[in-house]
């Protein structure tokens, strides 16, 4: 039951502010701003939600005149859904894209298996198939609801940080120069940051040499019919081909193939991505039709990631702070999740509810999702250009591979972003189990049981943490009142609640169990209900405390 009354309903978007905001701020005139965002793609927009939600005055300011209109498409993962759940606009980019629904994969030509892509115990099972320039709008209008829009045309050309706050020199469009003054400021400019190398942070890597990605938007005249729910990938000798059906009908096709012509730096006309198309299907009669508005692109990668996210009040996300081949889509999911975890931590440290250490988890728990994601893409054998000994290798091992239930369950886990963890973060709590739920790893959204109904994930949200005190019975009051006279000397937002989900042998947690639930969904603490003093503990560490 929920402590203060009422079941669980399925969980809304976290539309308006949960913290009050300061009265008489109007967003345009400020003699210091809370925080400056410098770029304005996915990144930096969704991070600046995460901070207009928490109260913080935001101004996102970008060198371009307005948003890209480039149709590039992407897809956005379950994890990802979620994230932008709690910044209030994942429902438009569910109405807005496409759910895929499994992975179709052909190997020399010929079928050879499904990947499920659906997931359970979250709200959005599918992945979202959508164009960048919907991302972009999307959020844009989301932050718009928060506050004031993006100040384009404002190059961020000086960083003058300091020990309270950091000057910004902006330059506007008639090439005049003002300075701003900021609590905090967050680079979220991509690979050439000004933020990063004002702090003289090093982008440790390399070119990644010898793999380009070719890409079209197209509608195709081949043996495949559309689905509009699938994607699929064909795997042949020194290529990979992706095909992703994007919304209006058309298909995006992604060509990895060795990169023979590095001086070669035009996009690939319909020709060229026709051959391509037919190599990697065995299909010569392959047709393609680009789209209009036409979008065609030929890229070349890094890979390079920052050795911390952090230089006193300046920060920095995205492919400010790590870079790699869009292999798998992660570029920009990662960014989106990079910016999921710094705002409330970053919110947390301004508004005082938490020390300054806790900011400095962001590092730690993202290069370490970051360098995940590297290791994987570079292992990544069935979208990497195999040679002949890897493709009879794939054609033998993937059909088997698929048909594996657990195999296959791990595939989707993965890629859902639901496997990713933090559980070597300082912010997880000690580890009382060696299996099921652990700090660190992203809570599932359990269906509740009896007549509560709903389901875990309503119970939570980004605005504050959650206690979470499992199982029924007739002391079930009083423990949770124990609880709530544990927790009330601190200062970050918490909210209690008892629940009760399935029992027996299967059941997903313990009766008796207690978690403390971060602001993100990720777990903090898993101990028992009587263990009073871990919880005691972690708080002490983790949060200031009330004036007396």
């Amino acid at each position: 039951m929920n402590t203060s009354g009422g079941g669980a309903s399925p969980r809304r978007e976290e539309k308006g502010d949960r913290v009050p905001r300061r009265q008489g701020s109007t967003g345009e005139r400020h003699a210091l701003w809370d925080a400056v965002v410098i770029g304005a793609g996915p990144t930096g927009l969704a991070l600046a939600i995460a901070l207009r939600q928490y109260a913080l005055d935001v101004l996102v300011v970008d060198k371009a005149s307005d948003t890209k209109r480039e149709a590039r498409a992407s897809v956005v993962w379950q994890r990802g859904l979620e994230a932008l759940r709690d910044l209030g606009c994942a429902d438009a980019f569910v109405h807005r894209g496409l759910p895929l629904e499994s992975g179709e994969f052909h190997v020399s030509g010929a079928p050879v298996g499904m990947q499920e892509l659906r997931m359970p115990h979250t709200a959005y099972p599918c992945p979202v198939s959508i164009e960048q320039d919907d991302i972009e709008r999307l959020l844009r209008a989301r932050l718009r609801e928060l506050g004031p829009d993006v100040r384009w045309s404002s190059e961020a050309v000086a960083l003058r940080p300091g020990r309270d706050s950091v000057g910004i020199d902006l330059r506007g469009p008639g090439g005049n120069t003002r300075t701003v003054e900021a609590r905090w400021v967050i680079g979220c400019e991509g690979s050439h940051s000004l933020v990063r190398r004002s702090l003289g942070i090093p982008f440790d890597g390399r070119q990644r040499t010898g793999l380009q990605c070719l890409q079209l938007n197209a509608r195709p005249d081949w043996s495949h019919p559309r689905i509009p729910h699938r994607t699929r990938i064909f795997v042949n000798h020194r290529i990979t081909l992706i095909t992703d059906p994007v919304p209006g009908g058309a298909t995006r096709f992604y060509a990895f193939r060795p990169d023979t012509e590095p001086g070669l730096e035009d996009p690939p006309d319909v020709p060229e991505m026709t051959r391509l198309v037919a190599a990697a299907t065995g299909e010569d009669t392959v047709r393609l039709e680009p789209t209009e508005p036409g979008w065609a692109n030929r890229a070349r990668f890094h890979d390079r990631i920052v050795p911390t996210l952090r230089g006193g009040r300046a920060l920095l996300a995205g492919d400010s702070a790590h870079l790699w081949a869009p292999i798998g889509g992660r570029g920009l999911n990662t960014g989106l999740l990079g910016a999921h975890n710094l705002g409330w931590k970053l919110a947390a440290v301004h508004h005082g509810w938490c020390p300054d250490a806790l900011l400095d988890t962001y590092t730690g728990e993202q290069r370490r999702t970051a360098l995940d994601v590297m290791r994987a893409m570079r292992r990544n054998v069935l979208e990497l250009p195999p040679g002949r000994a890897t493709l009879t290798a794939i054609r033998l091992l993937l059909p088997v591979a698929l048909r594996n239930r657990r195999a296959a369950r791990r595939g989707a886990l993965l890629l859902s972003d639901f496997g990713r963890h933090y559980r070597d973060s300082r912010l997880s709590g000690r580890r009382t189990t060696r299996t099921g739920l652990r700090p660190g790893d992203r809570l599932p959204d359990y269906p509740i049981a009896g007549d509560q109904g709903g389901s875990l994930h309503a119970l939570l949200s980004y605005q504050h943490w959650s206690l979470l005190h499992v199982g029924g019975g007739e002391h079930r009051t009083i423990r949770t009142e124990r609880l709530r006279e544990l927790t009330r000397p601190y200062a970050l937002p918490l909210r209690h609640h008892s629940i009760d989900l399935r029992t027996g042998r299967d059941a997903p947690l313990r009766e008796g169990t207690v978690l403390l639930v971060r602001p993100d969904g990720h777990l903090a603490l898993r101990v028992p209900a009587l263990d009073h003093r871990s919880a005691a503990a972690y708080l002490d560490h983790w949060s200031t405390r009330r004036p007396a």
